[in-house]
């Protein structure tokens, strides 16, 4: 019986770990959803198919700085990753087209793992550290970490994966002078 069980839970989706009852309101920030993002072997071929596909001019590519320069914290270590960037503006939502540099990145694991497609979504939090506080109740972890290139920001990839089937991202601007 508990065999039939299981298998109904994974023909049916429910194999994925729950996560815990909320003990706290979401950020206000949780409400909207600003990224999509899509990890890419190629970032200006994929940004190159997404711009035609949408009728939009070709996005700049950028190659992020060095991870030691941007603090970039990968599974509790620090990482020199790096990755070449191109953003689509779509309203609300940006399309984030991620080709990653180097090793030690939440963006190679999940191209390692399961090739080209979406990694992550993210939302811009106000409260960043209030946030992860109450996701860490809810049960996901930090994976990845660091500052925007600009220093003006900083962002947290958590291990959502198994729970939510996909990565989310917490995106924080520092306050303007």
């Amino acid at each position: 019986m508990v065999k039939k069980l299981a298998l109904f839970g994974v023909l049916f989706g429910m194999a994925a770990p729950a996560l815990q009852s909320p003990v706290e309101p979401p950020d206000p920030g949780m409400k909207t959803l600003v990224q999509v993002a899509i990890v890419s072997r190629n970032a200006e071929a994929t940004a190159k198919q997404w711009a035609a596909l949408l009728g939009v001019p070709m996005p700049k590519i950028t190659l992020t700085r060095p991870g030691r320069e941007v603090k970039v914290v990968y599974r509790g270590r620090p990482s020199e990753g790096q990755a070449k960037l191109a953003f689509i503006p779509l309203g609300q939502v940006t399309l984030e087209i991620i080709e990653p540099v180097g090793v030690d990145t939440s963006w190679k694991e999940f191209l390692d793992k399961h090739g080209e497609g979406v990694q992550h979504i993210a939302f811009q939090v106000k409260d960043l550290e209030g946030s992860l506080r109450r996701l860490e109740k809810l049960g996901l972890t930090t994976l990845h970490r660091g500052r925007y290139d600009s220093d003006n920001g900083t962002y947290v990839y958590l291990d959502s994966e198994k729970a939510l089937g996909v990565t989310l991202e917490l995106l924080h601007s520092d306050p303007k002078p």
